[in-house]
């Protein structure tokens, strides 16, 4: 029976939360000093709002629900879930103030495709939006990928175990070294390295084609954080198609695959363990799962001739799939080709590559190459069980990182989160048909807002029904933390009234 939870919980639940929204209200800082460089003062002054109204919020939680004690699991967890939550709805008042958007509901949707490394975007006149804003947009982007929690554990709260509960919380359960605060700084630091060798790349390719020096580097330094995150956002409605740049498109796709690849694998790189990279389970799926999907989106364009050469459908076509299957959502295409230009095999491959998802730890989002590897993997193995004679011990390993066996309990969590992730698709499929559009399209829109990818076949635009945003809202932010802390926080809102007495542990 689920135990009620207590006062106390309640308190330190706040108390968390008041810490983790004064960290974001100090960030607004950022795209505020961009508002005042650039002479934007309606919009310095909404971010100005933006980080008082959030300072003040938080301080007033920690003050009101003052502890000084340490999160259990459930509560780590639940502070998790709701913290992405507030930070939608703080993130989304600058943009709401900004004019670009029709509701507050509309700006909700784009802070949150933002933290949750999603994508899709409801803003309008993007082309002609400010410089801080923009700055805001991508931002979050930037800060959602490398994880609110990250940011909390690197600069607010203690190394704690509550701290790794949170981290836990956020679909993270590797720490890349021995401690999660570490672990948190270690993203972070090699985030930054990236963030400056892709943001020179990126400045360098636009000066060298036309664009002036200072626009060259805010569009670097806005596209990589949504590259290396697997955000999708950029400045202008074109995506990437703007620029019009086979070198760019080339930097953007070394910077989605970075952004794809799990943070211990990165550890390992840096530490010149090469051989990981060909070892690792996890990025031989990945591999796999390209080279495969790349035949079947092959089939599909060669049967209608959709382009011309192969230049042409590397960069239309084998693009689409990397920003697919990396969760980034970037287009060299028109959201409208994708079901009016491209034959529905060559959709179902983009959808699968989307549904399919990145690496665990990382800034991808989807069913994770793990979780389809160890599924796989099971899979032989029981068909081994019932081949082999009743008295052999079949024994399966594989190597993430390190070798791990394959046990009950691995397989079992890996379905559960495969399964919740099909349903999740599913249920987003099934009102996108109810709210009249066609079912591939519908498929299509769903597994792209719950695998936080960002592709769109044109279904997510302002003037689409108030039920599906917020349907997609709700499958971001389920996506992105993975279900299980949002399950805790609704086990808790239920307890709390049909549980039994006694103190939660």
């Amino acid at each position: 029976m689920l135990l009620r939870p207590t006062d106390q919980d309640f308190k330190t639940i706040a108390y968390y939360i008041g810490r983790l929204i004064v960290g974001l209200g100090i960030i607004f800082i950022i795209p505020l000093i961009t508002a005042l460089i650039f002479g934007e003062w309606d919009r310095a002054m909404d971010f100005f709002i933006s980080m008082l109204a959030s300072i003040f919020i938080g301080i007033l939680l920690q003050r009101l629900f003052s502890s000084h004690q340490d999160m259990n699991w459930s509560q780590g967890l639940a502070v998790t879930s709701i913290s992405w939550l507030v930070a939608m709805v703080l993130g989304a008042i600058p943009l709401y103030l900004s004019g670009h958007y029709l509701s507050y509901l509309d700006a909700c949707f784009d802070s949150m495709s933002a933290f949750a490394t999603t994508g899709l975007a409801l803003i309008q006149n993007l082309d002609h939006c400010s410089n801080s804003v923009n700055m805001w947009r991508h931002l979050m982007m930037f800060l959602g990928g490398q994880g609110i929690v990250v940011i909390a554990l690197t600069f607010l709260i203690k190394g704690t175990a509550g701290a790794y509960r949170m981290y836990v919380g956020e679909a993270r359960e590797e720490k890349v070294l021995p401690n999660v605060i570490q672990t948190a700084r270690f993203i972070w630091m090699i985030s930054l390295v990236y963030l400056v060798v892709g943001t020179l790349a990126l400045t360098l390719i636009a000066y060298l084609e036309g664009m002036p020096l200072v626009r060259s580097f805010l569009h670097g330094i806005w596209i990589f954080m949504a590259a290396f995150d697997t955000g999708g956002f950029t400045p202008q409605s074109q995506s990437i198609l703007y620029y019009h740049s086979f070198p760019y498109e080339l930097v953007t796709i070394v910077l989605m695959v970075l952004g794809t690849l799990n943070f211990s694998l990165h550890y390992a790189l840096w530490n010149r363990n090469f051989r990981e990279f060909f070892r690792n389970i996890e990025t031989r799926t990945l591999l796999a799962s390209l080279s495969m999907l790349f035949v079947v989106l092959l089939i599909g364009l060669t049967k209608l001739a959709t382009y011309p050469n192969w230049l042409a459908v590397f960069r239309k076509g084998f693009y689409q799939l990397i920003s697919a299957q990396s969760g980034t959502g970037y287009m060299t295409i028109y959201p409208q080709q994708f079901p009016n230009e491209w034959h529905t095999l060559s959709l179902l491959a983009i959808t699968i590559a989307m549904g399919i998802g990145g690496s665990a730890c990382s800034t991808a989002g989807g069913i994770k190459a793990l979780r389809i590897s160890i599924f796989c993997r099971a899979f032989l193995q029981d068909i081994k069980r019932i081949m082999f004679p009743g008295t052999a011990i079949i024994i399966a390993k594989i190597h993430h990182i390190k070798d791990l066996l394959l046990e009950d309990r691995l397989v079992r969590a890996a379905m559960i989160i495969l399964t919740t992730y099909i349903f999740t698709y599913l249920g987003g499929t099934i009102i996108g048909v109810y709210y009249g559009y066609p079912l591939a399209n519908a498929a299509f829109e769903s597994v792209s807002a719950a695998a936080n990818v960002g592709l769109s076949t044109g279904i997510t635009v302002p003037t689409m029904p108030t039920g599906l945003k917020i349907t997609y809202i709700v499958q971001m932010w389920l996506g992105r933390l993975e279900f299980m802390s949002i399950f805790i926080l609704f086990g808790l809102a239920i307890a709390r009234f049909t549980g039994a007495k006694g103190r939660s542990k």
